[in-house]
């Protein structure tokens, strides 16, 4: 396929109602869809800009959750918000601490499925690992996400809901604009392919984004994608946040396995991709994510090659130590061999920090995630005979 083809929604968009009877939930509404919400709820037309901004700061700068905290509006004006509409949150199903500080949610969504969340605290910055589908389609075989199934997009609800558990759990709102932030970055690395989600994802960033909310700047969000090559200057366009890429191989055949996406958009057409992203500059630089397995694609020759095939694209390159997990049939890469990859991107004026595993005492590392509900975990043996790699 080349990489014009168009992305397909036969299996991207899954249609999903709400249970009859459950009220919208404001959560995940844009500024726009807000208002006209308000307005078929009986707003009057020169109350409604004044009433979508009361109700925003109330959702996203105080973190309310219920409407009567609304104090600065009319009782019987809070009353009609408690009969039309609903504040709702995924729900934290478990909460798990790592010894590293590191956070793990499992929260539930409409329909009864899981899917799970990461808070990664640093002395300069809070990650926040938040998933955009329920399962993944993409099947990479040293992800762990990948032996579960897609299920259905996230909402925008959902996936903004992400980030408001977390500075629930945080205790984050309210405090004063010049304290620093606890969640302060967001990144599009966890459950699913955020661009086989691209409106909703772009919704809920819009409202990450918006300076009268969460106000988080687009450059302190990353979306991370395994190559899907149209959708990708959209996203540039409409989200206009960093980029990574979730690369991982310097050919063909070896990314064909790793990354069975590469099969529909080569590696030649997600670097054209990437040389037309938006913005890029040496100040907005993409990321290429680069997972160090043993024997697979950890050698010198790797390393060339990759230094090679970005040339001219203003990068770093993130190496990975494979994070293990039940089944996989993969090693991690040694850590002489990562430092001798290493040296050669470095060499070649790419920075290349090596990513320190976090929270792996609890299944929160990258390519760690799964709501092991949703599927029975594939044999060692099965994801083997899929990927080639037996």
């Amino acid at each position: 396929m080349t990489a014009t083809a168009p992305v397909t929604q036969d299996m991207l968009t899954i249609p999903r109602k709400l249970p009859e009877g459950l009220k919208p939930n404001l959560i995940g509404m844009t500024r726009e869809k807000l208002a006209e919400a308000l307005r078929a709820a009986g707003t009057p037309d020169k109350q409604v800009k004044m009433r979508t901004g009361q109700v925003w700061g109330w959702l996203y700068q105080k973190g309310v959750q219920d409407f009567e905290a609304m104090t600065n509006l009319a009782k019987p004006y809070r009353s009609m918000l408690e009969e039309h509409f609903r504040i709702a949150r995924p729900e934290v199903v478990t909460r798990q601490i790592s010894e590293d500080g590191t956070r793990k949610y499992l929260l539930r969504i409409d329909g009864g499925h899981e899917v799970e969340t990461v808070y990664i605290p640093e002395t300069d910055r809070g990650t926040l690992c938040i998933s955009s589908q329920v399962g993944c389609t993409l099947t990479c075989s040293f992800c762990h996400t990948g032996t579960q199934k897609l299920v259905r997009n996230l909402t925008p609800a959902e996936i903004v809901g992400q980030i408001l558990v977390a500075r629930d759990d945080l205790e984050e709102w309210g405090k004063p604009a010049d304290d620093k932030r606890l969640v302060s970055n967001i990144v599009l690395m966890g459950m699913g392919e955020p661009l086989y989600n691209t409106d909703n994802v772009r919704d809920a960033m819009k409202i990450a984004m918006d300076g009268e909310g969460i106000s988080l700047s687009r450059r302190r969000i990353t979306l991370s994608t395994s190559g899907v090559v149209p959708e990708i200057i959209r996203a540039g366009e409409e989200i206009g946040c960093m980029l990574a890429i979730s690369f991982h191989a310097t050919t063909d055949e070896v990314r064909d396995k790793l990354v069975p996406i590469n099969k529909k958009w080569n590696i030649e057409a997600l670097l054209q991709a990437c040389r037309d992203y938006p913005r890029l500059s040496n100040s907005e630089r993409i990321t290429f994510e680069y997972v160090m397995l043993k024997d697979v694609n950890d050698s010198d020759e790797d390393a060339r090659r990759l230094v090679k095939l970005i040339e001219g694209i203003p990068a770093k390159i993130n190496l990975i130590p494979f994070n293990p997990w039940p089944g996989s049939p993969y090693e991690r890469s040694t850590r002489k061999r990562i430092e001798a990859f290493g040296d050669i991107v470095n060499n070649a004026g790419y920075a290349s920090p090596v990513r320190r595993p976090r929270g792996e005492d609890i299944m929160a590392a990258c390519g760690q995630l799964k709501s092991a509900t949703e599927r029975a975990r594939k044999s060692r043996a099965q994801i083997a005979a899929e990927t080639g790699s037996a």
